[in-house]
């Protein structure tokens, strides 16, 4: 029997054609599901990663809650172009503590991945408030009132209760000083930095929305955006990856 009479065995029954189509994709998920059951985590270790500190997490909350993310993506590609104009590709690690991740496929409006330190604070605060006073061509609409909402400190230890039961690694004593935490992220020469250093390592401690008489959902979002990115060192990264 000829090669083209045995295919015509699979084009003119359908249910041979169907029965190997099955197979063959069993076969192919097999291959690539039963090596994870032996792998204690398909997600290297990267020195520098962290969880949230509750004000950026709180900050994080709000990006989710307007939607930042339909716009702007989180995830650098290894392609050449995009690691030109963002830097480093990621890593899986970056986003191991994000329920849900924020990686995105679509983008109206520049990756965020390594927007942290990028511009000053009062940058992105124009930039939140309108902004098009610092991108002329900008569609993005403005968020004037997070600066006007004091941020509600209530449900962050709650929001890191469910976070630790999703397996985010905060202790109950990082819980329980949420809001101690909170307040001495966003004041300037808060005597709690010491320790708040000492739970969430890198952790930057300033008056994130220029007004330092409150704590307001500005704050929040700045913080937040200002660390993304900015917890591995990659030139060590890279470093230890040519060795291996």
């Amino acid at each position: 029997m000829s090669v083209w009479a045995k295919h015509q065995v699979f084009e003119k029954n359908s249910m041979i054609l169907l029965v190997g189509i099955l197979l063959v994709v069993a076969i192919g998920g097999l291959v690539e599901i039963v090596p994870l059951f032996y792998l204690k985590s398909t997600i290297e270790k990267v020195e520098g990663i962290r969880p949230y500190t509750p004000l950026e997490l709180a900050g994080r909350n709000v990006y989710v809650r307007e939607g930042c993310y339909n716009c702007h993506s989180q995830m650098v590609r290894p392609l050449r172009d995009e690691v030109e104009r963002y830097g480093h590709y990621s890593l899986a690690a970056e986003s191991m503590y994000d329920r849900p991740f924020q990686w995105g496929s679509k983008r109206t409006g520049p990756d965020l991945a390594r927007v942290g330190g990028k511009y000053s604070d009062e940058w992105q605060r124009a930039h939140l408030v309108n902004p098009r006073s610092v991108v002329p061509g900008s569609i993005m609409p403005g968020y004037p009132f997070l600066a006007e909402r004091e941020l509600d400190m209530r449900g962050i230890a709650e929001a890191m209760s469910v976070q630790a039961k999703l397996g985010v690694p905060y202790s109950p004593d990082m819980i329980a000083k949420a809001a101690t935490d909170v307040i001495a992220q966003a004041t300037i020469d808060d005597p709690g930095q010491t320790d708040l250093a000492k739970r969430y390592p890198k952790v930057v401690a300033r008056d994130f929305d220029g007004d330092p008489k409150r704590i307001t959902e500005m704050d929040a979002l700045v913080a937040y955006l200002q660390m993304l990115g900015t917890l591995v060192d990659f030139k060590s990264y890279d470093r230890k990856a040519n060795v291996r």
